[in-house]
């Protein structure tokens, strides 16, 4: 078995100072360097849940790493969803047991061991509608939740009378139900979530670069043995060498098999999930609501000081870096959520819209899987991953759901065993906390010292706890010397100056948008959607990331450009038209674009 003495490579010594996991500018130039001149075992391709989550599963395996992203950390899909780690209660109908054990285990390690400061229990209330058989029929299936591990780090199901039931949600319509049922499943910020899985990635050692996109691939004979990339900031390219490539790009898999010249094993379509985000205050409630729908169900979910209500699921055929919501799908869940409420909600109630695209299967053939696509409905297919090797050296992997990814990770290393000349050792992720876990409970019983010593309000410190965990220290250090970091962003009272400032110069932010979309979810959280505080944030940026006048005053251009292409989008009628208004707007990263022209 070859060794990294046997290949003449051994991996870069990391600078003895060097934060753990840290990926700013000057990392970001060392890992551009490495990039070019070091043999790795694996590249991962995609910067969203599945791909951080493949790359540290590798790297914990003891393998060398690098993971590659065009955009940023999480700026598809991971950014977008439904922000649920949850065992998928549905599945239960369609006897999909596996399935659903498999997420409860997923969803149990995560907030007990993996992610305890990320991840955090959430209750649902489930209306009953139906007289005499509802109800033992609802009740079998949590029993069988509760079961198979649905009530290990959550409480059981609780039964309720119709007056119980609307006692705990005094927002329902009487005529809206005649019982009902709570349970607990999770909720996690899923850009945040992704982002701290990569920084876990970057502290064992994986080379983690955002902005950096695959424009080619390396080829020996009829063999994949690396890529090409783009610096999407600099124009720089350069070619790294892997002994396997993972495709983890999700609705993209379609995009990078064609760049590769490889047949595809699987088609990936993309559904468009839409979201709404609401004040707190909208819906007098002590629990979030699962309610039956024509489709599927439709959540409303507890957030902070607001609630989500989704989804749609729609087929999405146009841009796929920025779906658009449309009128008619804010219509349509705006429609179903008022069935149900004492006090309907309105367009001016809206804080933020967000959309995202679920990476469906949508055909296999028989080489991948012993799953028939022609027997599974598409929603079923959606909750599915596969896996393949498309070709000697690439891996493809897609499908399933964020619940799950640490499964996916470990399936998509396994698969690309084979090409990598040196022992694999089995997966130990589910042994390996993420960034700023260890600590996070002892921390949380010094709320009030941790006040005390930083002279910030305790409700403030369990905010900062629950986004950053032990990290906590770290993202107030810079305010030791510059107090003013610890006032609140102007327009913006949840979320300090001194997380902008961490953002560039800790978590890999490299543009406005990184900031106020994925680093923080300003851009949801409230009506302005970031467009008040945007020149308070360019400025913190831009003394971090060293930006000139121009650079400051474009970034600022741009994100407003976004805000307002998106406000207008979501009054179009279609999304035909709502496509092109969003796309009208100017990129970021305006080389990806034209990366591959």
């Amino acid at each position: 078995m070859a060794t990294d003495r046997d290949n003449g490579h051994r991996p870069a010594r990391r600078p003895a100072l060097e934060p753990p996991g840290r990926l700013g500018p000057s990392e970001r130039e060392t890992a551009w360097r490495r990039l070019g001149s070091e043999q790795f075992d694996v590249v991962v391709i995609g910067g969203g849940v599945v791909g951080v989550g493949t790359a540290l599963d590798a790297v914990t395996r003891g393998l060398r790493v690098a993971l590659v992203e065009a955009r940023d950390l999480a700026s598809g899909t991971s950014s977008r969803s439904s922000k649920l780690f949850h065992g998928g209660l549905r599945y239960l109908e369609q006897l999909e047991f596996g399935l659903v054990r498999e997420a409860l285990r997923e969803r149990d390690l995560m907030l007990s061991r993996l992610a305890p400061h990320l991840v955090k229990p959430v209750a649902f209330l489930y209306p009953l509608t139906k007289r005499f058989w509802e109800r033992p029929y609802v009740t079998a299936g949590l029993i069988l939740y509760d079961t198979m591990g649905g009530a290990r780090s959550v409480p059981r199901h609780r039964q309720f009378t119709k007056a119980g039931a609307l006692r705990l949600m005094p927002a329902l319509r009487r005529n809206a139900l005649i019982g009902g049922m709570r349970y607990f499943d999770a909720q996690v910020d899923d850009a945040r979530h992704t982002l701290t899985i990569a920084r876990t990635a970057a502290q064992y050692g994986a080379v983690v670069r955002t902005s950096t996109q695959v424009i080619g691939f390396l080829r020996e004979a009829d063999r994949v043995c690396g890529v090409r990339v783009l610096d999407c900031e600099t124009g720089e390219r350069t070619e790294v060498k892997a002994h396997a490539v993972i495709n983890c790009t999700g609705v993209w898999t379609g995009e990078i098999q064609r760049l590769s010249g490889s047949r595809g094993r699987f088609r990936v379509r993309a559904s468009k999930g839409v979201h709404l985000v609401v004040p707190r205050d909208r819906i007098v409630s002590e629990s979030g609501l699962i309610l039956r729908t024509e489709k599927s169900v439709l959540f409303v979910i507890p957030w902070r000081n607001h609630w989500i209500i989704g989804t749609t699921d729609t087929e999405w055929n146009l841009d796929l870096a920025h779906p658009a919501a449309t009128k008619a799908d804010i219509d349509y869940v705006l429609d179903h959520v008022n069935r149900v409420l004492v006090t309907p909600l309105t367009h001016e109630d809206i804080e933020g819209v967000y959309a995202g695209l679920r990476p469906l299967l949508a055909g296999e053939n028989e080489q991948t899987s012993n799953l028939s696509s022609h027997n599974l409905s598409s929603h079923k297919l959606s909750r599915t991953h596969a896996v393949a090797r498309v070709s000697p050296g690439l891996v493809a992997i897609a499908g399933g759901k964020l619940t799950t990814y640490r499964v996916m990770a470990a399936s998509a290393v396994r698969a690309a065993a084979p090409d990598i000349p040196r022992l694999i050792r089995r997966s130990i992720t589910d042994r390996v906390p993420l960034l700023g876990a260890d600590g996070y409970h002892a921390l949380v019983n010094q709320v009030e010292e941790l006040g005390h010593r930083y002279d910030i309000h305790p409700y403030r410190i369990c905010h900062l706890l629950d986004r950053y965990g032990s990290q906590l220290h770290d993202v107030l250090a810079a305010a030791v010397d510059r107090p003013d970091l610890l006032a609140p962003i102007t327009s913006t009272p949840d979320y300090l100056r001194a997380e902008v400032v961490y953002a560039a110069s800790h978590e890999g932010a490299l543009h406005l948008e990184d900031v106020l979309t994925r680093r923080t979810r300003i851009s949801i959280e409230y009506p302005h959607r970031g467009v008040a505080c945007a020149e308070e944030v360019a400025d913190l940026m831009a003394a971090e990331l060293g930006w000139d006048a121009a650079t400051r005053n474009r970034e600022i251009a741009v994100y407003t450009a976004r805000v307002e292409a998106e406000r207008d989008s979501q009054t179009q009628p279609d999304d035909e038209a709502a496509d092109a208004r969003r796309s009208a707007a100017p990129e970021a990263r305006p080389q990806v674009a034209s990366a591959l022209m």
